[in-house]
Formats: structure tokens, C-alpha cells, sequence
């Protein structure tokens, strides 16, 4: 008769808990990088309307 640990019984389970960890983590980390990448769009669209506001002055500057 072979004797196992209680331990091995449990190893399945402590298996899934990382695997739903690690998932959780990367669902995580992707919201984290997609919020990120939106704070980059909306300054990089900020600055193309500040550039475009200055040009816009420079022009009706030029037409006074």
C-alpha cells in the first residue's frame, strides 16, 4: 500500500488558485495598459488642439 501525503490531494487545487491569480493579474495589468493608452491619446489630442488653437491666432492675427 502506497501512502501519499495529504498535501498531493490538495496540489490540484492550489494549481487552479494560481492559474485564477495569474489570470486575474494579466486582466489586470491589460485594463491598467488600455487605461494608459488612452491617457496618451487624449494628450497627444490635447496638444494637436493647442498647436492648432495657436495657429488658428496666428492666422486671424495676420487677417487684422
Amino acid at each position: 500500500m502506497s501512502f501519499l501525503p495529504s498535501w498531493t490531494s490538495e496540489m490540484p487545487y492550489m494549481h487552479q488558485e494560481l492559474v485564477r491569480e495569474r489570470i486575474q493579474m494579466l486582466h489586470r495589468e491589460a485594463e491598467e495598459q488600455r487605461l494608459a493608452n488612452r491617457i496618451k491619446r487624449v494628450r497627444r489630442a490635447r496638444k494637436q488642439a493647442e498647436r492648432a488653437t495657436v495657429r488658428l491666432r496666428q492666422a486671424l492675427a495676420r487677417m487684422a
